[in-house]
């Protein structure tokens, strides 16, 4: 699939050229909140800390707005927001460091396969907006098959990058292992491939797809929201917290999480304001990006869900079942376990 310019992709032809399945277009005529006009508070005023996955971006965006407007000091909390240390989010929120956490579904999967108690809350983004892509004048993609003989710039996860992308050849009926895999690490892809450094590269298109469409490069991809025959839907990124928190202090998990949502909600149905909000939080960040990132994201963070943050045990359990059968986790994990939607705000009938 060819990305098309800019302003083509931030109107509802780029959602029916993705084909991105069942995504409403304005977020989802179903309420972000769930029909919601209360929303929970921490018993006592309470001090807790994000950690977020990633330098702040549009990913996080609802949090920055929940902390702006005031939703966290009305839910009685104090919360800070803190970028990442080398530890994974999941260890940060495990060991109490931080109550709450901005993680993936595929490591917070292989955490709750060794054992640690982390727990889901929300999916921030409803559908993988994720996909490879490659300089469209250098290796033209129309197909998963034209991934083969192509030199893939990795970020460190070979078994869950290669079982992706082998699957994705031979759904497509190309043979499998004809990839090469360059661990280049979660190094701007775009420049590298501009450079000859690899042809191929992972990239959310959210963030890094916008990026590179601001500074014109033309790109070719393979999403996968257009395959989820061959590789399953999973939710990336999610709000995590650690099962002693739902257990010793649930009305602040309650009262975070559904503050959170009315932040999300916010950016769903004001893009433009939200944006300016994250801009004025963190003023190194690059305005255009964020605009055009916000836009672009803002039908994505609910798409068809019946509110923001819902999740399914069937998305848990088929990335789950991926992993195993791909030989990555011996044994897949308790995928009802994995995840909750008690503290989102509303009643959803599931």
């Amino acid at each position: 699939m060819r990305l098309k310019p800019l302003f083509t992709l931030l109107i509802a032809v780029w959602l029916a050229a993705a084909s991105v399945p069942a995504l409403a277009q304005d977020g989802g005529e179903a309420d972000p909140l769930g029909g919601a006009t209360e929303f929970a508070q921490a018993d006592e005023r309470a001090s807790v800390t994000l950690i977020l996955d990633w330098t702040p971006n549009t990913n996080h965006t609802g949090f920055y707005v929940a902390q702006a407007l005031g939703y966290y000091d009305e839910a009685n909390l104090d919360v800070s927001i803190q970028e990442p240390t080398d530890l994974l989010v999941e260890t940060v929120v495990v060991t109490g460091a931080a109550q709450f956490g901005v993680g993936y579904q595929e490591f917070a999967t292989y955490a709750l396969a060794d054992g640690q108690p982390i727990v889901s809350l929300a999916a921030i983004i409803q559908h993988n907006t994720s996909g490879f892509v490659t300089l469209a004048e250098d290796d033209p993609l129309a197909r998963p098959a034209d991934m083969g003989g192509l030199r893939y710039g990795g970020f460190g996860q070979p078994d869950l990058e290669n079982a992706v992308l082998n699957t994705l050849l031979v759904c497509d009926g190309a043979e499998p292992g004809t990839i090469e895999y360059i661990d280049v690490g979660y190094a701007d892809p775009i420049p590298l491939m501009q450079r000859d450094r690899f042809d191929l590269a992972w990239m959310y298109y959210g963030w890094t797809g916008v990026d590179a469409e601001l500074r014109g490069v033309d790109l070719d991809a393979i999403m996968l929201v257009d395959h989820l025959d061959c590789v399953p839907d999973y939710y990336t990124p999610i709000l995590i917290t650690s099962q002693d928190m739902i257990e010793t202090q649930p009305d602040v998990v309650a009262a975070f999480t559904q503050a959170t949502a009315r932040g999300f909600a916010y950016a769903i149905q004001n893009p433009a304001e939200a944006a300016d909000i994250l801009i004025e939080a963190v003023p190194e960040i690059d305005p255009d990006l964020v605009r055009a990132s916000a836009e672009w994201l803002a039908p994505q963070y609910q798409a068809d869900a019946p509110r923001w943050g819902q999740q399914s045990v069937e998305v848990w359990q088929g990335f789950s079942d991926f992993l195993v059968e791909n030989g990555i986790l011996a044994e897949g994990i308790d995928a009802e376990a994995a995840f909750t939607n008690d503290f989102l705000p509303g009643t959803i009938e599931e």
